[in-house]
């Protein structure tokens, strides 16, 4: 096929690539350790490169050619020829863990500069040309943090937006809004970014020693909507897993019987809405997109009735018949919620508040909180992506994997959240990677672009490709075949050929 003229830039994809180091393996998945990989288009053409992050975790792995830093999924162990004082000093200096910078999640943009993220306290500074691995940055120096998303937003300005939990820190577990100038003022070049972090706000864990767990958080012009669900973080677990001889991801646990809160921070004030909002349990990875509308918050989220999703990517179950024999025991649901920030005080109890065409309600209680049902907008979608320019407003398309019953996506869809249509692209033996959207230089309508995708084959006489769908119609534009063998990945960006230095620079 051929490529649009206009397509300069690169894309970028991050995760997990190598699970075996010496004679120790990975117990899961998202364990391994981070490989980047990237597609240059330059003039119709492709350039494929991948390089392994160098992070402390991959040197030190490397060099002992075993594992020897832990991760969420397995735990490393010391050498056990030292002495009995050693091991047990390793023992208490694991209570609060240091965690791994093995940055295998997502791409995230701060100014000119590019950083290999995790849900840990690090980040990694990258080269996207090279994909070269350069400084460690630690979250927790500049805000009181030990876990943070991998899904931050963007605001217009350039700043970033993410969150992330505060642990026990002075006897208050919560959770911590932070931002992210893009730049530093002139008189200060020699300080970093990070030097200007701002807590914008933070929100007490309902429960000292049970935070909430959660993968990403919602935007719109004027509200952070974050959802503090019942699949939580057993502190108390995770302090006494190393000595326990278990991993961490064993001291998170669903607690179905609980209900999952909203809560909406008002961006100039930096304060929590006061009325109380909440739904039923669910587990929760995507937010997808929010938007505003007459005096409601309107946000679209993935959501399960289970955690069984981490489950299914335990190295012990990706056998060869994986595909036939892993279940979802939860499909992933495309819910919409519809929270009327702005209601009538004085309105009966049991009446529902939305007052804007939707199936979704949100019943007063006697107690003056309000209890929100969604309205189902599709099922079996992941990896939701949008064209970020709609993002905080209100948008019709969502582009996603489609994972029926199996994890693994064997299609790629667009979902029309307005109409409920759904376009897909897919082909025997294909596993497509999430779908980014990259709009037209003179893009007019939400969907003027194209949709990229890295295709894995589940065939290994055949070759994994890029493939270039036209956003409007998902008809196959283009693909480009790698002689490599590529793996499955998780998040990544593009990034315009403007917004990446020369090498000179």
């Amino acid at each position: 096929g051929h490529l649009p003229p206009w397509l300069q830039g690169t894309l970028l994809r991050n995760g997990p690539g190598m699970h075996t180091i010496g004679d120790t393996k990975y117990n899961h998945w998202f364990d391994g350790l981070a490989l980047l990989h990237s597609f240059t288009f330059k003039n119709g053409e492709v350039y494929y490169r991948s390089k392994y992050l160098r992070s402390d975790t991959y040197n030190c792995n490397i060099e002992a050619n075993r594992i020897v830093v832990s991760e969420f999924g397995t735990m490393a162990y010391p050498d056990p020829c030292k002495n009995i004082f050693a091991k047990a000093f390793s023992y208490l200096s694991h209570t609060i863990p240091e965690f791994t910078d093995n940055c295998l999640i997502n791409i995230m943009k701060n100014g000119d500069d590019f950083y290999a993220t995790s849900e840990t306290n690090f980040i990694r500074k990258i080269n996207p040309q090279t994909l070269e691995t350069l400084e460690k940055v630690d979250y927790s120096k500049y805000v009181a943090v030990n876990v943070a998303t991998s899904h931050p937003h963007y605001d217009s300005a350039g700043n970033i937006l993410n969150m992330g939990t505060s642990i026990v820190d002075k006897g208050k577990t919560k959770y911590i809004l932070f931002k992210i100038p893009p730049s530093v003022p002139e008189k200060e070049k020699k300080k970093s970014c990070f030097n200007h972090l701002e807590v914008v706000c933070s929100i007490p864990s309902r429960s000292l020693l049970h935070p909430s767990y959660y993968h990403s958080f919602g935007i719109t012009e004027n509200y952070i909507i974050f959802i503090e669900q019942p699949f939580k973080l057993d502190i108390v677990k995770l302090a006494t897993a190393y000595i326990r001889g278990v991993n961490w991801a064993s001291c998170l646990s669903y607690h179905k019987e609980d209900k999952t809160w909203f809560h909406f921070v008002d961006k100039k004030t930096k304060k929590e809405v006061s009325t109380k909002f909440y739904t039923d349990a669910m587990v929760l990875f995507h937010h997808i997109n929010a938007y505003e509308e007459d005096g409601h918050i309107i946000f679209d989220i993935i959501a399960y009735t289970d955690n069984s999703l981490y489950d299914m990517f335990y190295l012990k179950n990706l056998n060869k018949d994986f595909e036939k024999n892993s279940k979802l025991t939860s499909i992933p649901t495309c819910k919409r919620f519809v929270v009327p920030l702005q209601h009538d005080k004085d309105a009966e109890v049991g009446s529902n508040l939305v007052t804007i065409p939707s199936t979704a309600t949100a019943v007063k209680e006697k107690d003056g909180s309000i209890y929100c049902q969604p309205e189902i907008l599709c099922e079996g979608i992941e990896l939701p992506r949008i064209n970020y320019d709609y993002n905080g407003k209100n948008y019709k398309y969502v582009y996603a994997t489609e994972v029926q019953w199996s994890p693994v996506p064997t299609k790629i869809a667009k979902f029309n959240t307005h109409t409920k249509e759904m376009l897909h692209w897919g082909e025997d033996h294909c596993w497509p990677s999430e779908p980014i959207f990259v709009p037209s230089p003179d893009a007019r309508e939400e969907d003027d672009g194209i949709v990229l995708t890295c295709v894995v084959m589940s065939d290994p006489k055949k070759e994994p490709f890029l493939l270039v769908l036209d956003a409007k119609t998902f008809k196959e534009l283009g693909r480009a075949t790698v002689d490599v063998e590529l793996h499955l990945d998780l998040h990544g960006m593009f990034i315009p050929e403007k917004d990446l230095k020369t090498e000179t620079e």
